[in-house]
């Protein structure tokens, strides 16, 4: 087996553009859910605001590509404030409920064939990250180091991307050590007592909710332009749950947890993938085993959840997690 090979693939995708869209999504449930206890299962909604507010304002309708991105974070904003009004006054399933109802509206109302010609229908908007790319410093060819290499349009896309996460990251590390972030974990710990105080914990909730969103549209940026094309299914539950499971394994309430969790998650999958497909090659599968390439995706999905509920029996708190605020945040 090609060794070089499967240990490249892993890395590669570890730092490649699925984990940095990844992170800042991550990033986002980590600012409502794992310090101010907000259940969010909607963050593919949020994604959706920040990739169809950009693709929508260029493609649609002409505007910059600045426009666009400051047209996303808007409609990332909009969406935080009609999804907290009537819930955050309630328990938290009630949020959980409203979110995942929401992110499967947002995706069948960009997909309806009555908005095709605003926002593309099943077919989804193309033509809208030329600006993007025409700024790009990189000249042309192979960029990076050692396994880590990359043509010089991922690479300008994975600078942008890798300098969100970490501008995002210093935000939520800054606004956690103030009196602000004080408060929203004492929501988290016991909102009865915050109110008690005179605090409006209603308003702060909203506060983390709308701040989350727009690290959740940010991550919409990247994964749009990652593919250079926006199409609704690209954001369906599937993106919400794989955010939740990075920011699991990483740690929730870390900032450092997200990323870590998105680098292994995304690594982890493609060096399963890589590794199986490598062993059917060289004849390593028994023959009463029916695996074949057809059937890796569902494999390695299989065996990385597993990997996934062992940590979650023997280290529930996430690789950086405190098991003490794991106990908190299930009260």
């Amino acid at each position: 087996m090609d060794w070089d090979l499967i240990f490249r693939q892993g890395a590669t995708a570890g730092v490649g553009p699925i984990a940095c869209y990844t992170a800042l999504a991550a990033i986002g449930l980590n600012m409502q859910f794992g310090y101010t206890g907000l259940l969010n299962f909607g963050q593919a909604a949020f994604a959706a605001m920040g990739a169809y507010g950009l693709a929508v304002s260029v493609a649609t309708y002409g505007l910059s590509f600045w426009a666009g991105l400051g047209f996303g974070l808007f409609a990332a904003i909009v969406l935080a404030v009609l999804l907290g009004l009537p819930t955050l006054r309630l328990r938290a399933d009630y949020l959980a409920i409203v979110t995942i109802a929401a992110s499967e509206i947002v995706r069948l109302v960009v997909r309806s064939v009555r908005y095709t010609k605003t926002l593309g229908g099943t077919d989804g908007l193309q033509n809208f990250a030329g600006r993007f790319f025409e700024i790009n410093p990189l000249s042309p060819g192979e960029h990076g180091v050692w396994l880590f290499k990359f043509n010089e349009r991922d690479s300008w896309l994975l600078i942008c991307g890798w300098g969100l996460v970490v501008f995002c990251s210093l935000i939520t590390f800054l606004a956690i050590r103030s009196p602000w972030g004080r408060v929203i974990k004492a929501i988290r710990e016991d909102e009865d007592a915050v109110r008690s105080l005179g605090k409006n914990t209603y308003w702060y909730k909203m506060q983390s909710l709308m701040l989350g969103g727009l690290f959740g549209a940010m991550s919409g940026f990247v994964f749009a332009m990652s593919k250079q094309s926006v199409n609704p299914d690209d954001y369906t539950t599937r993106f919400t749950f794989v955010a939740l499971a990075v920011l699991i394994l990483g740690g929730t309430a870390r900032v450092m947890g997200p990323i870590v969790g998105a680098i292994i998650f995304t690594g982890v999958l493609q060096f399963i993938d890589t590794l199986l497909r490598q062993m059917i090659t060289a004849g390593y599968i028994p023959d009463w085993l029916p695996l074949d390439t057809n059937k890796i995706g569902p494999v390695r999905l299989i065996l990385t959840g597993l990997v996934i509920m062992l940590l979650m029996i023997y280290r529930p708190q996430g690789i950086f997690g405190d098991r003490n605020e794991v106990r908190i945040s299930a009260r």
